[in-house]
């Protein structure tokens, strides 16, 4: 599964609300089953080896996870909760590619959107991260550590917008 990596960034505590609204996952790995590339154009389904959880709802959560720690604030939240929430901040998420290549790397390639009221910032985290060890294992944490680095692009501009909005707020 899936897990969140992010070390704090010396972040002043905050209380603001952040939901993770969703997050979108190519067709090609958005099942249980591990997908992983055999070649340039060619993936093999591992029937034995599976998710803990659907893969957007991980990616969700694991980025929840990581702003918790790098924006010093527990008000972030993904899943259920997400609808009656009275966020600061949404986020939308759309992974481009989530290629896992046993033994070598783990590649995330992500747009995003940060929404707070009317203003938005929208980025791009392209990700290639190698992994350590064999197995799958090896494979979900290059992916933990790939999507640690999307969530500090997306922590990045909470804190811009946040500064732009409120010059003297944490």
């Amino acid at each position: 599964m899936l897990a969140a990596t992010a070390r704090p960034e010396g972040a002043a505590p905050a209380a603001y609300g952040v939901v993770i609204d969703g997050v979108g996952i190519p067709a090609v790995v958005d099942r249980s089953q591990f997908v992983v590339q055999q070649g340039p154009n060619r993936v093999l389904i591992d029937e034995f080896n599976r998710w803990a959880a659907p893969l957007g709802a991980s990616v969700a959560r694991t980025v929840a996870e990581n702003l918790v720690v790098l924006l010093a604030n527990p008000r972030i939240v993904s899943g259920p909760l997400a609808p009656s929430f009275d966020p600061a901040y949404r986020v939308t998420i759309d992974v481009q590619r989530f290629e896992s290549i046993p033994g070598e790397a783990a590649t995330l390639d992500a747009l995003w959107v940060v929404r707070q009221g009317v203003t938005s910032s929208s980025g791009r985290t392209t990700v290639r991260e190698p992994v350590r060890g064999e197995g799958y294992d090896a494979l979900a944490a290059g992916h933990s550590r790939a999507i640690a680095s999307l969530s500090r692009d997306i922590a990045a501009v909470i804190r811009e917008l946040r500064a732009l909005q409120n010059p003297n707020a944490p």
